[in-house]
């Protein structure tokens, strides 16, 4: 007499390995339907998940307009290269920027706005908080220079030090990057030399910084119909920067009259020391 078997049950790691298999078949014949390239998911953190949302509104519903401006940097410079000289420790170019936005929104307080949704109106604020966007590994923040325009050159650069230095390490407190009437993005350090940044509502403005760069400028102001010799001409350090604002409460005279004060300032340190 004969006897036939059931075929054995196959094992619990066959099983995991025929579905593994089966998955990786999945995934790759629908990378392979998409062009033979696969891609790595990456879960954003909470952090990330508040700037994407924070950032799309703000382009969908905040009327963003553009204006930019060369300044000159050739006074700041000489003045550092003047302070080391003297073994002193100048001020960093970004502590400049800092000082000269806060004393340019003092000078143009209609620039120094934020916008009030819910009344659908514009909000001049009296104190000048300067947010700095500061890069980490979870994203950008903005630690907040507060009262910037009443604060020496020495005391900005001391204060965005530690502020910097707790941001990427998440020690800040709440309203120590909560709030701000005025937002910069300093790109130059990455060889940037001019950009766009997006408005962080419910400020009405946001600074974007670019690089320094050597450029031949002539010598004096020159009318447009008056030739410029080539003679003239001398090399100078500029930069150029971005000023994004909330077309709803500051117009673009009011952008012309802030980047005109803020040129004025760093192109002529003194005033701001």
């Amino acid at each position: 007499v004969s006897s036939t078997q059931a075929p054995a049950a196959p094992a619990a790691s066959a099983v995991t390995e025929s579905k593994e298999s089966t998955t990786e078949s999945k995934i790759t014949g629908e990378a392979g339907r998409a062009g033979g390239r696969g891609y790595t998911d990456i879960p954003l953190t909470n952090m990330r998940k508040v700037i994407a949302s924070r950032l799309t509104q703000s382009k969908k519903e905040v009327p963003h307009a553009y204006a930019a401006v060369r300044c000159s940097l050739d006074s700041i410079l000489a003045l550092r290269k003047a302070m080391k000289e003297q073994n002193k420790k100048p001020p960093s170019l970004n502590d400049f920027v800092i000082k000269a936005s806060a004393l340019a929104l003092k000078e143009v307080p209609e620039a120094n706005i934020t916008w009030d949704e819910k009344a659908q109106r514009g909000n001049a604020q009296d104190a000048v908080d300067i947010s700095i966007a500061v890069a980490t590994p979870e994203g950008l923040i903005t630690p907040i220079i507060k009262d910037a325009n009443q604060k020496r050159l020495a005391e900005i650069s001391s204060t965005m030090k530690d502020l910097a230095t707790r941001a990427r390490e998440k020690a800040l407190l709440p309203e120590e990057f909560q709030g701000g009437t005025f937002t910069i993005s300093n790109l130059g350090m990455f060889g940037i030399d001019h950009f766009s940044a997006v408005i962080n509502p419910p400020q009405a403005c946001i600074l974007a910084v670019g690089g320094s760069s050597e450029v031949m400028v002539e010598e004096r102001p020159y009318a447009l119909d008056e030739y410029a010799e080539p003679g003239n001409l001398v090399k100078s350090s500029t930069m150029t920067v971005t000023l994004s604002s909330d077309e709803r409460s500051v117009d673009q005279a009011t952008c012309g009259r802030f980047l005109h004060a803020f040129r004025g300032f760093m192109e002529d340190p003194i005033t701001m020391l």
